[in-house]
C-alpha cells in the first residue's frame, strides 16, 4: 500500500504507540491524584506540555490539551467571543477548514455577522480585503495557516499584525502545518493557536489549544480544575504522552524531514505533468506546504480515479477527508474561481516522512493506464 493522504491522519511513529502503550499499562492513575502515583502521571502529562510548547517555541503554561484540533477550534473561537460579548463581527476566509466554517454558520444564526475573505486563482489571501473586512465591532478574526487541500501557506504574521494594529484578537488554525513547518507564536501577534496530534505522527483524540499569556477566554467544557480551569474532566494521559512524543520528534527534525517530503511531493508533480500535460496543479503558484499536492484531472470525476487507485493499492483524497462522499468540487476550489470540470477531478496527494521517491515513481507509473480507463468509460 502506498499511503498518501497524510493530510486526513498520519501513520503514528512507533515511538509514540511504545510510550501510549507503556502509559496505558503502568501509568493509569489520575494525574489529579495527590498520592505519588498520580503525581508521577501529573510530571508525564507536564512534560508532554513542555514537549508541544518546544514544537511552536511557547511556554507550557500557554498549552491547553483538548481532544483534538476541532475542539481546540471550538475552544478558541467560542471562548473568545465569550470575553466580548457586545462584538457581534467575525472576520475569517473563504477557504477554512469546515470546522471554522460549520461554526461560523452556526454563529451566524446566533446574531453573529461574519466576513469571509476571498483569495485569488492561486490560492493567496485578498490582503487588502482583510484589512478593509477589519471594524472597531470585530470581535475575532480566524485564520488558517496552511491549507488542508492545497498546501497554500498564509503570511499568518503579516494578517495578524493587521488585526493587532486595530486591537483585535486572531485565532490560528495551525493544525495542517504544526510539525510540517516550522512555527514560532513569538513571531505572530496572535492570542489563540489550534494544533492536533495525528497530523504530525501523534495519535487521534489528542490536541491543544495555545493561549497566549494574559488572553482570555471562556471554557467550553466545565466540571474540572483541570488545564487551568479551560478544559474539565481528567485528562486523556496516554493521548497526551503520545502527542508529546510526536512533537519532541518534529521539533528536532522538522526542516530536515520537510525538506525531503517537498524534494518528493516536487518529483511527484513534475512526473504527473509530464505524462499528462492537461493536469493542474492547484495552488502551485502561492507558497505551500512541502507535503501537500492537489491536482486536477480535467474532465474526469476524483471519486472514480480514487476507487481505481485505491484498487492499485495507493491511498489518496479528494480534498478533506470530512467533506468526503460529496460530488460537488470543495468550497476551497470554488473560492480559487475553478471551473467545476477541473474542480470535479481534484486529487490530494499529501506526504509524509514515511514515504519514498520509489513510491512517488510507482504512482506516476500508474495514473496513465488508471486515467485512460475512466476516459474510455466516460466517453461511451
Amino acid at each position: 500500500m502506498i499511503y498518501l493522504d497524510n493530510n486526513a491522519t498520519t501513520q503514528p511513529l512507533p515511538e509514540v504507540v511504545e510510550a501510549m502503550i507503556r502509559s496505558l499499562r503502568e501509568g493509569y492513575a489520575n494525574p489529579s491524584s495527590v498520592h505519588q502515583f498520580g503525581q508521577s502521571v501529573r510530571h508525564q502529562v507536564e512534560c508532554a506540555r513542555a514537549q508541544v510548547a518546544a514544537l511552536i517555541a511557547a511556554t507550557p503554561k500557554e498549552i491547553v490539551f483538548t481532544s483534538g484540533g476541532t475542539e481546540s477550534i471550538n475552544l478558541a473561537i467560542r471562548g473568545a467571543l465569550s470575553i466580548h460579548p457586545n462584538r457581534r463581527h467575525i472576520v475569517t476566509t473563504a477557504v477554512e477548514h469546515t470546522a471554522v466554517l460549520s461554526l461560523m454558520e452556526q454563529l451566524e444564526t446566533q446574531g453573529y455577522t461574519v466576513d469571509y475573505v476571498g483569495v485569488d486563482r492561486h490560492g493567496r489571501l485578498d490582503e487588502e480585503q482583510w484589512a478593509r473586512r477589519l471594524t472597531d465591532d470585530t470581535a475575532l478574526a480566524s485564520i488558517i495557516h496552511a491549507n488542508n487541500e492545497t498546501g497554500v501557506i498564509f503570511d499568518v504574521r503579516r494578517l495578524a499584525a493587521i488585526a493587532a494594529d486595530r486591537g483585535i484578537p486572531v485565532h490560528v488554525d495551525a493544525v495542517q502545518s504544526a510539525g510540517k513547518t516550522p512555527i514560532n507564536v513569538g513571531d505572530w501577534p496572535v492570542q489563540l493557536v489550534s494544533l492536533a496530534a495525528h497530523k504530525f505522527h501523534g495519535p487521534k483524540g489528542a490536541g491543544a489549544l495555545y493561549v497566549r499569556r494574559r488572553t482570555r477566554i471562556e471554557p467550553l467544557i466545565v466540571g474540572g480544575r483541570q488545564e487551568r480551569l479551560l478544559r474539565g474532566g481528567t485528562e486523556a494521559v496516554a493521548e497526551i504522552i503520545g502527542m508529546g512524543v510526536a512533537a519532541e520528534f518534529a521539533s528536532h527534525d522538522c526542516e530536515t524531514v520537510s525538506a525531503s517530503v517537498r524534494a518528493m511531493r516536487d518529483a511527484l508533480e513534475a512526473g504527473i505533468l509530464a505524462i499528462l500535460p492537461s493536469a493542474r496543479v492547484n495552488g502551485a503558484g502561492a507558497p505551500r506546504n512541502g507535503n501537500t499536492s492537489n491536482i486536477s484531472f480535467p474532465d474526469l470525476e476524483a471519486e472514480a480515479i480514487l476507487l481505481l487507485l485505491s484498487e492499485a493499492g495507493i491511498c489518496a483524497s479528494s480534498g478533506a477527508a470530512c467533506s468526503s462522499g460529496s460530488l460537488e468540487p470543495s468550497h476551497v476550489l470554488k473560492a480559487m474561481g475553478i471551473d467545476e470540470s477541473t474542480g470535479h477531478g481534484a486529487i490530494r496527494f499529501s506526504l509524509s516522512r514515511f514515504n519514498t521517491q520509489q513510491e512517488m515513481d510507482r504512482v506516476v507509473s500508474a495514473l496513465p493506464d488508471l486515467l485512460s480507463k475512466l476516459t474510455v468509460l466516460s466517453s461511451r
